[in-house]
């Protein structure tokens, strides 16, 4: 299949408030090759590197999941707001609530935080748990917990070890962390992954619906 190959140099769009600033220079390779279930931009396929505009056939990487509906995602122990450990496992035997988001203090993220924590009576009333898993620590989760009353535990997952594991995709051709959101039935079986980085809210109404018909 031909492939049409573009160079992006320009500043990015404005939605680039969710993220925080990269650390490194910023280059990327574009092919646009189909449809994708896993991007926000339909018909882009994104190949970057952080050093080089033109990189080697043999140092191009793309994401794939790793993490399916039907399976059992990679199991994990991260440290929550308190420092104490947390595991998955903690949670087996009642639905739980798994979310990606960006950073602690982003608006989009914000946005999420508190849509989750004013549906958390349903959450609660749904027999289901609810943990929001970002690269901040724990000094900004506790910080970001208590300013806006969250009642849910934060987890630190410095480095994206997990992310990285569970095969969650970026936005922004790489450069923003993507925003997504896994529900687990009581068996630890993932019954839905919803991945929708501009629209924070929309991650609640999906993850609500989706734990009133279990």
């Amino acid at each position: 299949m031909a492939s049409l190959s573009v160079s992006v140099k320009h500043s990015l769009p404005s939605l680039l408030q969710y993220a925080q600033t990269p650390k490194y220079p910023i280059s990327h390779n574009l092919t646009i090759v189909s449809r994708s279930s896993q991007s926000q931009f339909y018909g882009l396929k994104v190949i970057h590197s952080p050093y080089i505009s033109t990189p080697s056939s043999s140092t191009r990487t793309s994401i794939v999941a790793k993490v399916n509906k039907g399976t059992a995602p990679p199991p994990f122990t991260l440290k929550d707001q308190d420092g104490k450990n947390v595991s998955l496992s903690k949670f087996k035997g009642k639905p739980i609530v798994v979310y990606f988001y960006p950073a602690d203090e982003t608006p989009g993220c914000t946005k999420q935080a508190c849509a989750f924590r004013d549906s958390y009576e349903k959450f609660k009333k749904a027999g289901a748990q609810v943990v929001g898993i970002s690269g901040d620590d724990p000094a900004s989760h506790k910080a970001f917990a208590k300013k806006y009353r969250l009642p849910f535990t934060l987890l630190c997952d410095e480095g994206n070890k997990v992310r990285k594991e569970w095969g969650i995709p970026g936005d922004l051709f790489g450069t923003l962390p993507g925003r997504q959101t896994y529900v687990l039935d009581k068996d630890g079986v993932v019954q839905l992954i919803y991945n929708n980085q501009f629209q924070p809210e929309k991650h609640i109404d999906e993850t609500l619906k989706l734990l009133q018909s279990l």
